[in-house]
């Protein structure tokens, strides 16, 4: 894993195509900015996890 320290409106690059701003610090929150093409998908992880798993479900339906 790489860690970086950013400040507020800086950002990092991704790749060719994916940029990540900080938005606002506020307390122990951080607001993220991410740029990214469309065929890219971003979800927060917990969003991305329920969607494996109904993905998983559907497919042990069909079997």
């Amino acid at each position: 894993m790489l860690v970086l320290s950013r400040q507020k409106d800086e950002s990092i690059i991704i790749g060719d195509d994916v940029e990540v701003t900080i938005v606002d610090v506020r307390g122990d929150k951080v607001r993220l900015g991410i740029t990214a093409p469309k065929h890219i998908s971003v979800h927060r992880k917990e969003v991305y996890e329920a969607i494996q798993r109904e993905k998983k479900e559907a497919q042990k339906q069909q079997e």
